[in-house]
């Protein structure tokens, strides 16, 4: 039977069943689900529409919100937040800082951590591991660590420039507001930097990345 105990909250019209178990100082309110095998607990929260099912865990000081689902053997924790319609599924581990949103799905054995952000339609999955200050969006498909690459400190913001498969077999690039194709980003630097010190640095880039990406 479900248990809540310690501290913990559960209010609004949401659920907990089966075998679930919320503890600690954790909150599941809203309409969100909680059941199956699935744990939460520390100061973790579980709200809005969210389900959290089979024998995943969401603890620390994570937040899962809005429509998104973590099930199977998915560890949400640490800072993190899954949020929009994500899933993050398998044996998956998203902590950190790291956020999962939009209907990004992040399965298998992957990992999301550090101040990452997975987004849009991503498929992260696999033995990916997925960190620092990238930015895997729109239609990434990286199934593994060859399937994304970023660069920090370039631009006039020294921001983080993430590179990555996308569903077509093409390379897409996340940089500030700009995502694209590899091909589009070249175009994007030129108009904008022109022949500029900057403009050499992000085509140099450009280029590491299509041999780095080359099939």
């Amino acid at each position: 039977d479900a248990q809540v105990f310690g501290d913990a909250w559960v209010f609004g019209n949401a659920r907990v069943f089966g075998n679930a178990r919320v503890s600690g100082d954790a909150q599941v309110f809203g309409d969100a689900q909680v059941f199956g095998d699935a744990q939460v607990f520390g100061d973790a929260w579980v709200f809005g529409n969210a389900r959290v099912f089979g024998d995943a865990w969401v603890f620390g000081n994570a937040r899962v919100s809005g429509n998104a689902q973590v099930f199977g053997n998915a560890r949400v924790f640490g800072n993190a937040w899954v949020s929009g319609n994500a899933r993050v599924s398998g044996d998956t581990q998203v902590f950190g800082d790291a956020r999962v949103f939009g209907n990004a799905w992040v399965s298998g054995n992957a990992r999301v951590f550090g101040d990452a952000q997975v987004s849009g339609n991503a498929r992260v999955s696999g033995n990916a591991r997925v960190s620092g200050d990238a930015q895997v969006f729109g239609d990434a498909w990286v199934s593994g660590d060859k399937d994304y690459a970023y660069a920090h400190g370039f631009g006039s913001c020294n921001r983080t420039t993430t590179f990555f498969r996308l569903k077509d077999g093409d390379v897409g690039v996340r940089c500030g507001c700009f995502y694209g194709t590899l091909a589009q980003f070249r175009d994007k630097v030129c108009e904008t930097h022109g022949e500029t010190k900057k403009a050499q640095e992000y085509l140099m880039l450009a280029d590491l990345m299509e041999i780095r990406f080359k099939n």
